[in-house]
Formats: structure tokens, sequence, C-alpha cells
């Protein structure tokens, strides 16, 4: 006889947009992002009997995003994720752990004529801000938030040698190559027993992006790299000792690796 291990289901790819107008000066403000809801409790019998009593329809979910998007502010999302995830297992009791997914895209606001615009913007890249809270019953709030898509580059000051070589290894060693990435850098934040605790840290997630955005372009930028992973370590220490309240970070620095033509070639192009 089977028996179903776990249980979990929920709506991606939920789509909000919101506009703030300010009335006084006329200059609006934009945020878009993509939230994807889980919920786990005692849903079991849905799958094993059939049973839909138990089910929170997506439908609902997705409506829930869209009026919870219109009652509270969206910023910052780790704020907005932890309404969203509250709200699940305070309404449903039979939910016990509410997942919320937010992925916030960036527009940019225009400059025309030197002046900033006051309801224009552009799609600035495809880095994006992602926040991922988790309100669990009789546990409080978990919070991971992060920045991902961010593709850097730089010509010189990245090194690797001296790794293990034998018959299996063709990589030759370096002392100058190009170094180039997509940034994933993800920080979890100590646990909040509310939303009001995470309401009243708001001002705190703003800031720790902007550093650890700063701390990772700054380090890939100065440091002369002996590998992608002493560079990515440097980087979790730095944000580590400037944000105190985040107990974990992670990075993700896939290679995108750039070959040089002469020498698969055979050839040499000095300075080039």
């Amino acid at each position: 006889m089977p028996e179903l291990a776990a249980a979990q289901y929920g709506k991606d790819n939920i789509r909000v947009y919101k506009v703030h107008r300010d009335n006084n000066t006329g200059v609006q403000t934009v945020v878009e992002m993509t939230v994807c809801v889980l919920l786990q409790g005692g849903i079991e019998t849905s799958y094993t009997e059939a049973d839909n009593s138990v089910v929170v329809a997506t439908d609902t979910m997705k409506n829930t995003v869209y009026i919870m998007a219109k009652e509270h502010p969206v910023t910052p999302p780790e704020l907005f994720g932890s309404i969203v995830a509250t709200h699940f297992i305070e309404t449903y009791k039979h939910i016990h752990s509410a997942q919320v997914k937010v992925v916030g895209h960036r527009w940019t606001r225009m400059t025309v004529d030197g002046q900033p615009h006051p309801h224009s913007f552009f799609r600035d890249g495809a880095e994006t801000r992602n926040v991922e809270a988790v309100a669990t019953e009789g546990k409080g709030i978990s919070i991971r938030s992060a920045i991902s898509g961010l593709l850097v580059l730089k010509s010189t000051g990245s090194a690797f040698h001296h790794f293990i070589r034998n018959e299996y290894t063709s990589l030759p060693e370096t002392y100058d190559r190009i170094l180039s990435t997509d940034v994933d850098c993800g920080w979890t934040w100590n646990t909040f027993s509310s939303t009001k605790d995470v309401e009243d840290a708001s001002t705190k997630f703003d800031e720790a992006w902007s550093t650890a955005r700063d701390i990772t372009l700054s380090t890939f930028a100065k440091d002369e790299s002996a590998s992608v992973q002493n560079t990515m370590y440097k980087m979790c220490d730095q944000i580590l000792g400037a944000v105190p309240t985040v107990n974990k970070v992670d990075y993700s620095l896939p290679n995108k690796h750039y070959f040089e033509i002469g020498k698969s070639c055979g050839c040499t192009f000095p300075n080039k």
C-alpha cells in the first residue's frame, strides 16, 4: 500500500505590477514582480482520497496576492512576502507552512533632457531582486534575500593555477585570464517571530541589498582572484560582517569561459 511521503502545492507566475502616484509632485513609481505561493499542511487527503475540501484553490492564491498587493506595501519585498505567507497560515488553520517567492524586476527611471522623467522607465538588464519568505506555524518567519542574474566581467586580474593535475586534466594553468560570471548571491536573516518584527526591520532590507551588491561588485573588480572559490568566500565574509542580523550567505558564480584564439590556432596577437 503506497504512502504519501510529503505534499506541497501552489501557484507560480503570479504577475504583479503596482504604481504609486504622488499627486503633489506628479512623480510615479513602479514595482513589478513575479510571485509564487506554495502551501503545506493537512492536505494529504486531497491526494489519497480525492478530498478537495482541504484544497485552497490556486485561483484563490492568485487573487489573494493581488488583494494583498492592493492593501499592503509591496516594498521591501521581504515584508510583502512575509505578509502574504502569514495570511495563509492564519486564514486556513490546516495550512501549517506557506512559502512565498518574490522575483522583483528592474525598472530604472529614464533621464530625459538631463532630468529624471516622472513616469517613464527602462528595463535595466536581467538582474532581479529575489526573496523567499516562509511562515511556519509556531516557528516564525524565515527570509532569504537574493541578487540573481547579475552578469559581470573583468578582462584581467584573475588566475587559476596549482590545482590537481593528472591524466584526466587538459586545462592549462593560467596567471592572467578573463573572468565572467552570472552572480547569484543570497543571504538568510535571523528568524523573525512575526510580521510586526519584519515590518520593524523594513529599512534594513534595502540597506542590506545595496550593501551586498556593492560588496559583490567591489570585490569582484578589486580582488586579484586566485580562484572563483576564494573570491566568493571574501564576498561572503564581508557581507556577514556588514549585516550582523544575517546568519548565512551563499553564492553561485558559474564561470563563463573565454579562450584566447591565439592559443588555439598557434597564432600570436600581442596586446590583443
